[in-house]
C-alpha cells in the first residue's frame, strides 16, 4: 500500500497589510520530502502521525513537501503556484498511490485564488482520478467550500480552540483513511451551513459542552466517524465565509445530513454567547494593577499574529506606561528593524529606540524612548503543545520597569516559554501581556491568577456586522438577525 502525504497551509486575513511570499514559509516551516522534523507544526501532524503508522503497519509513506507560513495577508501568486506545483509534481512522481492524506489550513487566499485549498485539491483529484482516497486535516478557522467538498472524500478538523488537539485529530484522519483502504469503512461527508459567523473558544461554556457532546456521539455511535465544527474565519473576505457543521458517516449520508443540520441549528440558537467577555485597555490595566495576586495575564486578543495581524500594536503598552505599571512583561511586539538595531548595539547597551506600531492604522503610536537591552537570542522558539514555534531573532528590552520582547518572526504568544527563553521568569511578574485570542489559554491558565481579555485598538476586523466585506455573504448572522427564517441551506454529500 502506497500513501502520499504533504502539507500546504497558512491562514489568510484578507484585511492584513502583510503579504506572504516564499520567505514567510521558509521562516515558519519549509521541509522538502523526508526533511520534516520529528515534531509537528499546527497543520503538519498528518506527516508525523503517518510516519509512525507506516512503521507499525508496513505501508509505504511517500512524503512530499511540508510548507506552513504563520497567518498574515494575501499569499503572493507565484509563491502559492510554486509550492502547489512542487507538491503536485511530487504526487505525479509517486504514482500509483492508494491514497492522498494532506495537512491543510483551510483559510488560505492567494492572489488570483480565493479558494486556494479548493484549487489545490481539485488538482490533486485530477491527478489521482475519481477512485483514489483524498482526505485532509484542517484548522476549524477556515472556509468549507463546495469546490473542496467536491474534490475530497472527507475532512477532519481540530475540535479544540485553543488547538491543543491537532495531533489527536491527525490520528482520527489516519484511522478513517486506513479503515477505508482496508475495506472496513465507507466515509461520506455531510455539511450544513449554519449561516452565521462567531468565535467559539472551547475553554469556556457553552462551547465546551457542545464539543464534549459531539465527542460522545462519535464514541457511542458506530455510524459516526467524525464530527467537526468549522468555525469559519471572519477575517477572510471570501464568498463562502461562515460557520459550517461537517459530519463524516460510515456510508450513511442521510443520517449525516440530519445530524449536521441538528447540530448546526443548535449552534445557531446559541449565537452571540460563545466569545469571551472583553474590556478595553484602560480597564484591563486598572484591574491588573489592583489585583492582589500575580501574574495577571492580559490577552491583547485582536492584535493576534495567529489571526494575521502584525502583532506590533502598542495600545496596551502605552496604557501600562500611562498608569505607571511596574514588574510587567510584554510578549511580544513585532519589529524586525528594532531587533536588528538591538542586535547591533549588544546586550547591556542603553540606546534610544523607536519600536512598534508600524503596520497599520489602529495599532497605536510607535514608542520612542531610551531602553536597556537585557538579552538577545538568535532564532528564538517557544513551545506549543508537541511543537516548537519560531519567533525569530528576538530582543528583551527594559523600559520604565516593563520588560518587552521584540521579535522578528511574527508569532502569537502560545506558551510561557516565550518569556523564559528570553531570560524572563513569567511567574515572577505581576502582569503578563500577550498577543493571542485563545491559543494561549491551556499553557498560561496554570500560572495565571486571573486572565483578562482586552480589546485594544482596531488591528483586526472583529465586528462582522460592521466589517467592510466585499465578497463575504451578507445574509448570515450577525449581518442579519434571522437568516434561518428563510429556507435553510441544503446539506451536501460526497460518495
Amino acid at each position: 500500500m502506497r500513501i502520499f502525504t504533504a502539507v500546504l497551509a497558512t491562514e489568510t486575513n484578507t484585511f492584513s497589510p502583510i503579504c506572504v511570499d516564499r520567505r514567510a514559509f521558509e521562516a515558519s516551516l519549509y521541509a522538502p520530502p523526508g526533511k520534516h522534523p520529528g515534531t509537528p507544526t499546527l497543520c503538519s501532524a498528518p506527516i508525523t502521525v503517518g510516519r509512525r503508522l507506516a512503521a507499525e503497519r508496513g505501508f509505504d509513506l511517500i512524503e512530499g513537501t511540508a510548507a506552513w507560513a504563520d497567518p498574515a495577508g494575501l499569499v503572493n501568486r507565484l509563491t502559492y503556484e510554486g509550492l502547489r506545483d512542487e507538491i503536485l509534481g511530487q504526487l505525479r512522481a509517486a504514482l500509483p498511490v492508494d491514497a492522498v492524506v494532506l495537512g491543510l489550513h483551510g483559510a488560505m487566499v492567494a492572489d488570483g485564488y480565493e479558494d486556494a485549498e479548493g484549487d489545490f485539491l481539485a488538482h490533486v483529484r485530477t491527478i489521482v482520478g475519481p477512485n483514489i482516497l483524498v482526505c485532509a486535516e484542517l484548522d476549524p478557522h477556515s472556509h468549507l467550500t463546495a469546490k473542496r467538498q467536491a474534490a475530497a472524500d472527507f475532512f477532519v478538523y481540530f475540535k479544540e480552540f485553543p488547538h491543543t488537539d491537532f495531533v489527536d485529530r491527525a490520528e482520527d484522519l489516519w484511522r478513517i483513511a486506513l479503515g477505508t483502504l482496508d475495506g472496513r469503512l465507507k466515509p461520506v461527508m455531510s455539511a450544513f451551513d449554519c449561516r452565521m459567523i462567531d468565535v467559539y473558544p472551547t475553554s469556556r461554556e457553552p462551547m465546551r459542552s457542545f464539543v464534549d457532546r459531539i465527542m460522545r456521539i462519535e464514541a457511542e455511535d458506530p455510524d459516526i466517524l467524525s464530527i467537526s465544527v468549522v468555525h469559519g474565519f471572519m477575517a477572510g473576505d471570501v464568498p463562502e465565509m461562515g460557520t459550517k457543521m461537517a459530519v463524516v458517516t460510515d456510508g450513511k449520508p442521510e443520517k449525516g445530513n440530519a445530524l449536521a443540520r441538528e447540530l448546526g441549528l443548535e449552534l445557531f440558537a446559541r449565537r452571540g454567547t460563545f466569545i469571551m467577555p472583553q474590556i478595553d485597555e484602560k480597564e484591563a490595566v486598572s484591574r491588573a494593577l489592583s489585583a492582589t495576586g500575580g501574574p495577571v495575564v492580559i490577552a491583547d486578543v485582536w492584535d493576534n499574529p495567529g489571526g494575521g495581524t502584525a502583532g506590533d500594536a502598542t495600545v496596551l503598552l502605552a496604557e501600562l506606561l500611562a498608569q505607571d505599571a511596574k514588574n510587567v512583561a510584554v510578549g511580544t511586539i513585532w519589529d524586525p528593524m528594532a531587533v536588528q538595531i538591538c542586535m547591533a548595539a549588544g546586550e547591556g547597551a542603553e540606546i534610544q529606540l523607536r519600536f512598534g506600531a508600524k503596520s497599520a492604522p489602529g495599532t497605536g503610536n510607535p514608542v520612542d524612548d531610551t531602553v536597556r537591552i537585557i538579552k538577545l537570542v538568535r532564532n528564538a522558539e517557544m513551545r506549543f503543545g508537541q511543537s516548537q514555534v519560531p519567533f525569530g531573532d528576538a530582543a528583551h528590552i527594559r523600559l520604565d520597569g516593563i520588560d518587552i520582547i521584540l521579535n522578528s518572526t511574527r508569532a502569537q504568544s502560545f506558551d510561557p516559554s516565550l518569556f523564559s527563553v528570553m531570560g524572563i521568569d513569567p511567574t515572577s511578574k505581576s502582569i503578563l501581556v500577550i498577543k493571542s485570542t485563545n491559543h494561549f489559554h491551556a499553557a498560561f491558565a496554570p500560572i495565571a491568577s486571573e486572565i483578562l481579555y482586552c480589546s485594544a485598538g482596531t488591528p483586526y476586523p472583529n465586528d462582522p456586522a460592521r466589517t467592510d466585506y466585499r465578497r463575504a455573504p451578507r445574509d448570515i448572522w450577525p449581518m442579519v438577525d434571522d437568516p434561518h427564517g428563510m429556507e435553510p441551506a441544503a446539506s451536501s454529500t460526497r460518495r
